[in-house]
């Protein structure tokens, strides 16, 4: 193992940070009012999801247009950029101090996130991984507006294993560490050489 180079691989919510930012971001787009109406809007919906009637991806895009679908993307690009301030806030101290470990030794460092680009990578380049090793969930944008769609799959489960493989094909030419903190991340832990729960 001496001789391969040193890939990280870093879920974000729960991981990086101490809660869930889709509910942070709705909140601080938001307010806290209106996320609570929103859910309450949407409650079908998730409770179809937690009798597993429908799929983590089907509800999380459903919430996802009930509270932007329409919204200017310039506008929610700059939201996103403006929200890097509140992960500082509920940042996981010790999982951050180890992606940052990763980075100043020259390790090729992936966050690979079920949230979406434009609230994930304004803040993890802050904390100096590249841009284009941010691998989340991408939005559909037609005529400058949100849909409410996305144009990606939800980076979840087994879709986190394939976009980081489609980044790092070459899997028998480094050591993957592997940090993450749910059922969503454990595809990815068991491709590792060092997979690290988070709790």
């Amino acid at each position: 193992m001496k001789n391969r180079q040193t890939v990280a691989a870093f879920d974000f919510d729960g991981t990086l940070t101490v809660r869930d930012t889709l509910f942070e971001f709705i909140k601080f787009v938001c307010g806290s009012t209106r996320l609570y109406v929103g859910l309450a809007l949407c409650s079908p919906v998730l409770a179809a999801y937690v009798l597993h009637l429908v799929s983590n991806s089907f509800a999380k895009e459903h919430l996802f247009s009930c509270f932007f679908k329409g919204m200017k993307y310039e506008r929610f690009r700059t939201l996103g950029e403006d929200f890097a301030r509140r992960v500082d806030e509920i940042k996981r101290v010790e999982t951050v101090e180890a992606l940052r470990r990763h980075v100043a030794e020259g390790h090729r460092t992936y966050v690979v996130s079920a949230s979406i680009e434009e609230w994930v990578r304004p803040w993890c380049t802050s904390a100096g991984v590249e841009p284009d090793r941010v691998l989340a969930t991408r939005v559909e944008v037609i005529d400058g507006h949100l849909t409410g769609h996305f144009s990606s799959k939800n980076c979840h489960g087994a879709e986190k294993v394939r976009r980081l493989l489609e980044c790092e094909p070459n899997r028998a030419d480094y050591v993957l560490y592997a940090y993450g903190d749910s059922n969503g991340d454990r595809e990815m832990l068991q491709l590792s050489d060092f997979p690290k729960w988070v709790k």
